[in-house]
């Protein structure tokens, strides 16, 4: 696959660093909210992109929602704090990293499960792909992180980072998050990288897209078109910050 386009983009980008303070703050505000509420809209929370902005930025609650997607937004928020944290920390991702994404991702929702590979056998609503036997996870990831070590110098960034997320969820190793856990930490390689977070979104073809290009990939292991997804995911974003630099 051809990321030359992607990497062009990427190269424009480097040319305005280090960034404005002013600037970046904006755009970390502007993308906090946006990859929190397509994230959680993926997953079937009915938050609005202006409710999900209020309970982020006022901390009131929006009447008729319940709690536990008012939790699920103020947790997605924290785990992106903690992604932009790591970022700039010198360590590679492992699995103690994951493991605290996922955590704080189902805090105060699902406590027993929080951070913890599924002890059960699951099957995925709407997939014919049947995630590997519970006793088979810490084997997979095991050998997933591995992977990535091998690949992490050798891949194009975004190559890499669609990768893990299917190969992540090809596993499936939590009961519940897996979805909003893979695209943080696809996006924490994408920003450990020097690229801004790639935002798939909810309401749009996009989303049809991500979860046929997914089943796609976990049935025929036909991966380019969830690779050419997420590449598109992340040109839009790199535009979007140099629109705003330009």
């Amino acid at each position: 696959m051809n990321f030359d386009a992607i990497t062009k983009l990427k190269n424009e980008l480097d040319q305005y660093r280090p960034l404005p303070p002013e600037v970046v703050q904006n755009l970390t505000e502007v993308y906090r909210v946006e990859w929190t509420y397509n994230s959680n809209a993926i997953e079937g929370n009915t938050l609005t992109l202006n409710e999900t902005k209020i309970v982020l930025e006022e901390g009131l609650t929006i009447g008729g929602k319940r709690l536990q997607e008012h939790l699920e937004v103020i947790n997605h928020a924290e785990a992106i704090d903690f992604v932009e944290q790591y970022v700039n920390v010198n360590r590679t991702i492992n699995e103690n990293v994951l493991k605290k994404i996922h955590y704080l991702i189902l805090k105060t929702i699902d406590d027993k499960n929080a951070g913890r590979y599924r002890q059960v056998n699951v099957r995925i609503s709407g997939s014919r792909h049947t995630p590997p036997h519970f006793l088979q996870i810490q084997d997979e990831m095991d050998a997933l992180f591995n992977w990535y070590e091998e690949n992490k110098n050798k891949l194009h960034p975004v190559e890499l980072a669609a990768l893990f997320h299917f190969k992540f969820v090809y596993i499936h190793p939590f009961s519940d998050g897996n979805g909003r856990t893979a695209r943080l930490i696809m996006n924490l390689i994408l920003m450990k990288n020097g690229y801004p977070p790639a935002i798939v979104k909810a309401e749009s073809e996009q989303r049809l897209h991500y979860y046929q290009s997914l089943e796609m990939a976990s049935l025929q292991q036909h991966v380019e078109p969830f690779i050419r997804l997420i590449s598109e995911c992340a040109a839009n974003s790199l535009k979007n910050y140099l629109d705003t630099l330009r």
